[in-house]
């Protein structure tokens, strides 16, 4: 079975908002936003990502705790040691607008822990080509 993400072209799980991005079309989710293509799921997620190193969310322990934070039932410090692990990123690194490379890792181990199976590589370096802040 396909995961929700997956189905949403939401690999981030990306709830509705106010917020509009590229590509993000009318959703029929109850919940969770939807995208054109898997791409622009992708562009999405590093669009936000690139809104939190801004706020000082600049490494994969800061980004976890804002992305899936306990209060809404998540097991935060799994994810972010499965993050850690699966990207190569130590947790606590600081990111900068210039470390695209590690980006595209962490979003790709993101992706693995919101739908259960690897990222589509391809997809998820197309999302990071759609958008313009982060850099390799």
């Amino acid at each position: 079975m396909v995961s929700r993400g997956l189905r949403n072209n939401n690999p981030l799980n990306i709830r509705k908002s106010k917020d509009k991005f590229q590509g993000e079309k009318e959703s029929t989710d109850s919940a969770f936003k939807q995208f054109v293509s898997m791409a622009y799921g992708y562009r999405a997620a590093f669009v936000i990502l690139y809104t939190y190193l801004q706020q000082g969310k600049n490494t994969v322990d800061r980004i976890i705790r804002s992305w899936a934070p306990a209060n809404d039932g998540n097991n935060t410090a799994n994810y972010i040691s499965h993050v850690e692990r699966r990207s190569g990123v130590d947790r606590y690194r600081t990111l900068t607008e210039r470390s695209g490379s590690d980006y595209i890792k962490i979003v790709a181990a993101m992706s693995r822990s919101e739908n259960g199976v690897d990222a589509d590589m391809e997809q998820v370096k197309a999302g990071f080509n759609l958008q313009n802040k982060i850099k390799l």
